[in-house]
């Protein structure tokens, strides 16, 4: 009897009490030492901690790559991992094209003057053809487009050049070198008024890196730093093999080369250009002579 009292009072219990809502359900107490299995689960914001990806603030804002091990020092990844094919491409140095026709058209319209020699602030001073240093230009790239109408003979200066413009510039009677500057002296022939404006020495150039000197030594692509008896030998290989005589190179201004560590015709490195007083400045002590001309 017992039994049936206790289960009346139960049924008895249930008829009275309200019904369930939101409002009137309750969790079940807390256990000592039992961490409940909500505050197990990961979260985001400041609230992350360690369980998810890093343990910076932001961070905890955007959830790993795919393939990470949570913790602070992951030591692998469950994925493969491949580098994009764009793999540091803000770090790579870019040579803006100018084609054959942009020389000519520049020339024909007297931006140029074919009887001085064109090098990059010869180019930039057109106000046609651009270097920007902030995104990695380090000169530019002479491309072959347009070499069928290509006819002036110049004594021009860039930093790359494939074979066919190589071979249209020289067919032309012209002269054609490929230098390489390093950053410091880009900025310098990119805007060699600003340059001169602001009073800086102007800067030795720098040797080619480890991975561009094969580059710049070859007779091949008339690299600045080939043996002079190697380009002759070249130039006429090239004359034979696209079917062209070879023209004399005459002129004064044919004849003009800049020293390897030369940046500006006619300025030496160490020297200060004063653009008010129309005076140059030459270093007089000693150790800075030896410096500048080493």
């Amino acid at each position: 009897m017992a039994g049936n009292g206790a289960r009346e009072k139960a049924l008895q219990f249930l008829r009275e009490v309200p019904r369930l809502t939101h409002s009137n359900v309750k969790g079940l107490p807390r256990v000592v030492g039992v961490e409940r299995r909500s505050n197990k689960q990961r979260k985001r914001g400041q609230q992350g901690f360690d369980a998810g990806w890093g343990s910076s603030a932001r961070q905890k804002l955007y959830f790993g790559p795919l393939g990470y091990e949570s913790g602070s020092a992951p030591i692998q990844r469950a994925t493969t991992f491949e580098r994009s094919y764009n793999y540091g491409l803000r770090f790579q140095r870019q040579f803006p094209p100018i084609t054959l026709a942009q020389l000519q058209l520049m020339i024909d319209t007297e931006r140029l003057n074919p009887n001085q020699p064109i090098d990059m602030a010869a180019l930039c001073g057109t106000k046609v053809a651009f270097i920007d240093p902030q995104k990695n230009h380090f000169g530019f790239n002479l491309t072959s487009e347009g070499l069928d109408n290509f006819t002036a003979k110049v004594n021009i200066e860039v930093q790359w050049a494939d074979e066919q413009s190589i071979a249209a510039v020289e067919r032309a009677g012209g002269r054609i070198t490929c230098s390489y500057y390093d950053l410091h002296s880009v900025i310098a022939l990119a805007d060699p008024t600003k340059f001169f404006k602001s009073g800086t020495p102007i800067p030795r150039r720098l040797t080619p890196p480890s991975n561009l000197m094969e580059f710049y030594v070859t007779a091949k692509n008339r690299g600045y730093l080939a043996d002079p008896t190697e380009v002759a030998e070249e130039r006429l290989l090239l004359s034979q093999k696209y079917g062209y005589e070879l023209q004399d190179q005459e002129g004064d201004f044919m004849k003009e080369i800049k020293d390897p560590r030369q940046i500006f015709y006619g300025l030496n490195p160490g020297w200060v250009v004063n653009l008010a007083d129309k005076v140059i400045y030459k270093p007089a002590d000693p150790e800075l002579e030896e410096i500048y001309s080493n």
